[in-house]
């Protein structure tokens, strides 16, 4: 019998991503079978790599929370059974939601999920450990890009000097901090900057947007910064500090395939006046 998902992360059905993304980060590198040595480590390795995929992923959270283990069995109609690719430009991605994966020259059955050595990579980076699990990949250039919030989530083309030549590559959308993306010859490890506006939580994006208490309180309609530029908003009356508006599909795109887009969220936030004249406060006093 499989465990919870949330039991193996050891968090709560609450949780938000953050919560989830940390928890993996822990146990991640101290189940990894290059570092932890007992004879169960590689197998709690994959559950752990099995639990995050699931939970960091929105749509198979979902199904996970509304079906259980059950939703990703193939004989009951459920995620297995599917092999997404998308290609962009010098990429090619593939993601294999069932079967056996080839690793090492030896066969893994990872349950209908992902090679968790490869989610393990994609989320810590190029790992430093004995290179027990190493591949082919190893023997390749690693460099470094930095990327602007708005360039790994939109997806763009930069110019790189490799090996004393310039190339010009395409950067996949969507792509997060720490990913690494593998051309022919080379390696391409991504640094995402911090975003002033912007805060990701897997595919979803969140911003803060100040209003007033006027606004709060009779509605008003509202610019807002967007991955696709400003967008007019509608504020209802009444609005409570700390509203969550919902834009569903505005967030960003799946790397691993492209078949799902996270959502954006505004959250509302009311300024309340510091410094008010004797006559406003007489207005506030009677209202």
């Amino acid at each position: 019998m499989k465990r919870d998902y949330y039991e193996v992360l050891g968090v709560s059905k609450s949780a938000g991503q953050s919560e989830i993304k940390s928890a993996y980060r822990k146990l991640a590198l101290q189940y990894h079978p290059d570092r932890n040595k007992s004879p169960d480590a590689e197998e709690k390795f994959k559950e752990i790599n099995e639990a995050y995929e699931v939970l960091s992923d929105t749509e198979k959270r979902t199904a996970y929370d509304n079906y259980g283990h059950a939703a990703f069995d193939p004989s009951q109609g459920g995620f297995g059974g599917h092999t997404y690719t998308q290609e962009n430009g010098p990429f090619h991605f593939t993601w294999t939601s069932s079967g056996q994966n080839s690793f090492d020259n030896a066969d893994f059955d990872f349950g209908g999920f992902s090679n968790p050595f490869d989610i393990f990579e994609q989320f810590f980076g190029n790992p430093v450990f004995s290179s027990g699990h190493s591949r082919s990949r190893s023997q390749l250039k690693t460099y470094k890009i930095q990327l602007s919030f708005l360039e790994a989530a939109r997806g763009c083309e930069k110019e790189i000097r490799i090996d004393g030549r310039t190339k010009t590559i395409k950067i996949p959308a969507g792509v997060d901090d720490g990913q690494q993306i593998r051309f022919s010859d080379f390696i391409l490890y991504v640094d995402v900057l911090p975003d002033k506006i912007f805060k990701r939580e897997g595919n979803d994006v969140y911003v803060i947007q100040d209003i007033s208490l006027k606004q709060a309180i009779l509605g008003d309609v509202i610019e807002v910064p967007t991955l696709d530029g400003y967008l007019k908003v509608r504020v209802q009356p009444g609005t409570q500090p700390n509203t969550l508006i919902r834009l569903k599909g505005k967030g960003i795109r799946d790397l691993r395939g492209g078949y799902q887009t996270g959502d954006f969220y505004i959250r509302l936030n009311v300024v309340i006046p510091t410094h008010l004249t004797l006559h406003q406060k007489q207005i506030l006093k009677e209202f």
